[in-house]
């Protein structure tokens, strides 16, 4: 994780103790040797040094100076997953965890606690995870298989939902096993749920662009059925993402879109079926942004006429307009005047039926 960054996700772990910035460590005193003694007096001596640096040390955290972080080893079946987390619970498996298992299996245990909170009234659970959805999966895993005395090593702390959601996302940005369309949909949410729909004030909390943060919430917009033609989800980056929800701006568009990406879905259900990898991202993006709509079907045009004696016509019509219907009378036609008005009352009549009058 950058400094900066690290800073940030320390800052925040802060900001429940105290608003305040911290006070400058106090020096430390070296002890004066004492002149030598017998052995009783030495062991007093030792005794009262102690319990002096052990009051000072309890006088250090009551006065905020040093703060102190709660680190437990806790069962991870009472541990539920927190909502605002933006990882896709569903996409986690024991294959994309694997470098994880191993490592934890490799040095004996997890080194690097998850953050949660305490919950209430919930009789399955005692904690709520806030950071740290991939250790809680490979814990949980490893017990089921094979190691059931294996925990999860968590720290505790105290934090609102608006506070968890950045703490969560400050430590998501330094992973790449995110995918943005993670990220930005877990955005959506948060604005609406801590940020009352502001997404200047949510730009300024979260210490990003309000251009950056725009692209995201676009790229939210996607709609399921086009995020699953994409076998990887952290294949579809921003700006590919932004250009595509972009695309569906336009309904007829958004329709073809979709369509392809049904079509890709099954084929790639097909591909894996047959044990092949399924397509990549980059494919995938560009059939989707090829996809157009069909033209529209041209209107049929008004043509009707009447046919005399001869099976020529004798009047059709020509066109319609808000200014009037325009009618045709061929010459030598063959027919005679009286069946040519009998032939415009049946046009008249067949373009009534059509939902054109002239009255």
């Amino acid at each position: 994780m950058a400094r900066k960054q690290s800073d940030y996700l320390a800052s925040l772990l802060a900001e429940e103790v105290s608003a305040d910035a911290p006070a400058k460590p106090a020096p430390v005193e070296k002890a004066v040797p004492l002149p030598p003694q017998d052995e009783p007096a030495r062991a007093s001596s030792r005794a009262g040094l102690s319990l002096l640096g052990r009051e000072n040390a309890l006088a250090r955290v009551a006065s905020g100076e040093v703060r102190q972080v709660t680190q437990l080893l806790v069962d991870p079946s009472r541990v539920r997953v927190w909502g605002g987390n933006a990882r896709l619970q569903s996409k986690l498996s024991e294959e994309n965890c694997r470098d994880l298992i191993d490592s934890i299996i490799a040095e004996g245990g997890q080194k690097v606690p998850a953050v949660v909170r305490h919950v209430s009234g919930d009789p399955d659970h005692d904690y709520e995870l806030i950071a740290g959805t991939r250790r809680h999966f490979a814990i949980s895993w490893l017990r089921a298989h094979s190691y059931p005395d294996m925990r999860l090593l968590a720290q505790v702390a105290e934090l609102d939902d608006e506070a968890a959601f950045r703490l969560a996302d400050i430590e998501n940005r330094a992973r790449k096993d995110i995918s943005d369309i993670e990220r930005a949909r877990n955005y959506a949410a948060a604005l609406d749920l801590h940020y009352g729909g502001k997404a200047v004030r949510m730009a300024e909390r979260l210490k990003v662009s309000k251009g950056w943060l725009s692209k995201m919430l676009k790229a939210a917009a996607l709609p399921d059925d086009v995020l699953e033609a994409f076998a990887n989800l952290q294949e579809l980056t921003l700006n590919p993402a932004y250009k595509l929800a972009t695309v569906m701006d336009d309904p007829r568009r958004a329709k073809a879109v979709s369509k392809e990406a049904r079509t890709i879905t099954a084929e790639n259900r097909m591909l894996v079926d047959a044990g092949s990898p399924a397509l990549l991202g980059s494919l995938v993006l560009k059939r989707l942004l090829a996809a157009t709509a069909s033209p529209a079907p041209e209107a049929p045009r008004l043509s009707l006429e009447v046919q005399g004696p001869l099976g020529r016509p004798i009047v059709a019509v020509k066109g319609v307009s808000r200014q009037g219907i325009t009618l045709h009378v061929p010459m030598a036609s063959g027919a005679s005047d009286e069946a040519v008005v009998e032939g415009v009352r049946s046009l008249l009549a067949s373009l009534r039926e059509s939902g054109i009058t002239v009255r």
